[in-house]
């Protein structure tokens, strides 16, 4: 079944934001994300998309939602692939992001950076580089269902 309110990739992050508009607007204009809806009066949700990825997000719920800057600390990290990551990167930083991780290759292939926004939330902004076999860099593969181990 098709739902055109719920993107049909396997998990849609939910992500707590103080101003719904203002984060709506700094994710587009700093990260590339594009408004899909908003709903509620007043505000209460806003989902965006940046390729195939999505994200809803929400205002602050007392005692269960927060935003991470609020909390004084990172509780999760969200990985978004861009089919040109450096130029992602050199516009993050044109808009004043904070990054914490410098763009770099990794030795799991991905050219990949990390930056903080605006609420504390950490994305790491990734394009893959080269094909690399996880057990190269020391992973132990237990299995995947798309990816058959030879």
């Amino acid at each position: 079944m098709n739902n055109r309110s719920v993107p049909t990739s396997t998990i849609l992050a939910h992500l707590c934001y103080r101003d719904l508009a203002d984060a709506c607007a700094w994710l587009t204009r700093v990260f590339g994300f594009t408004e899909y809806y908003r709903y509620g009066q007043p505000l209460s949700g806003i989902q965006l998309y940046l390729g195939d990825a999505h994200i809803m997000i929400s205002g602050p719920r007392e005692g269960r939602f927060e935003p991470p800057g609020k909390l004084g600390l990172c509780t999760q990290m969200l990985t978004v692939l861009v089919p040109d990551v450096r130029a992602h990167y050199a516009n993050s930083k044109h808009h004043g992001a904070t990054i914490w991780e410098d763009l770099q290759e990794t030795v799991y292939g991905e050219l990949q950076y990390g930056v903080t926004d605006l609420e504390g939330h950490r994305w790491l902004f990734s394009q893959h580089a080269r094909d690399v076999d996880p057990e190269s860099w020391g992973a132990t593969v237990a299995s995947h269902p798309r990816m058959p181990k030879e």
